[in-house]
């Protein structure tokens, strides 16, 4: 029951548990309420309705340890506080951009300043689609994978677009304009031409991807000049996404095509 325990995290203590640990001769049952103190945890938690044992009590309040108690099951109460504490206090960090819902793909804008994120933001909303977040985006690894993306409080449901000002999306577009949270998905990096010629080939070989928070999220590079239509190439971005996440790479169908061509036999 204690090997288990890891130092200086929440414990929950199930019926099975308060068994072991009362079920013993008065001398064991000490010691293993000891064992569970010098592991140093910040909170004990009494499940299935459990009570707690008077030398576990005793421990507590000497350690100064906090305990509650509740009447639901400890599966449950460990699926709670896992879901609670993995959004509340995950790995975190701010990145500049436009936060979007495309398509219903939780897509990252980013790239240099002056290069119209914003304006493509609002041009998109009107296309349908939907705003998390403008200049500034909170993004919390909420597992081993999944990076979810929210808007900080101050930044809700507004755009700033150059010569215009800020717009409230939400009364402007409606309800159905804004997002409270998106999972990241993929990343357009928008690229002037210079840009685009010195570090990214034309084709790439394999797709792009942007380490974030320790979880490599797909990337595509969109170049930015005067004449294209970029949400339209960012909503077929979107769609080649999709499909890549369902196992449909669209290059490596084309290679093994050409191969076949190339085949003489």
């Amino acid at each position: 029951y204690l090997n288990y325990i890891h130092p200086y995290r929440v414990q929950i203590l199930g019926h099975r548990e308060i068994a072991y640990l009362t079920n013993a001769t008065p001398e064991d049952c000490v010691r293993r309420v000891s064992r569970i103190v010098t592991l140093e945890p910040p909170v004990l938690i009494l499940a299935d309705a459990q009570v707690a044992p008077d030398a576990l009590l005793s421990m507590c309040e000497r350690a100064q340890i906090p305990m509650f108690a509740t009447q639901s099951p400890s599966a449950f109460v460990i699926d709670v506080l896992r879901a609670y504490l993995s959004k509340h206090f995950a790995d975190r960090c701010l990145m500049h951009g436009v936060f979007m819902d495309i398509l219903g793909l939780g897509v990252l804008i980013i790239g240099e300043s002056g290069l119209g994120k914003s304006e493509l933001g609002l041009e998109l909303i009107s296309r349908g689609n939907g705003l998390v977040a403008d200049d500034a985006v909170d993004l919390f690894r909420i597992n081993q994978d999944t990076i979810e993306g929210r808007c900080p409080d101050l930044l809700m449901n507004l755009m700033e677009v150059r010569g215009i000002g800020l717009l409230d999306i939400r009364c402007i577009f409606g309800e159905t304009a804004v997002r409270r949270r998106m999972r990241l998905k993929l990343i357009v990096h928008l690229v002037r031409r210079e840009t685009l010629e010195r570090d990214y080939d034309r084709i790439p070989h394999e797709p792009l991807t942007q380490d974030v928070l320790g979880v490599p999220v797909l990337k595509v590079v969109i170049q930015v000049v005067a004449g294209r239509n970029i949400a339209v190439l960012v909503e077929a971005a979107v769609r080649n996404t999709i499909l890549q996440l369902r196992g449909i790479d669209t290059y490596q169908e084309f290679v093994a095509r050409h191969r076949k061509a190339m085949d003489p036999g």
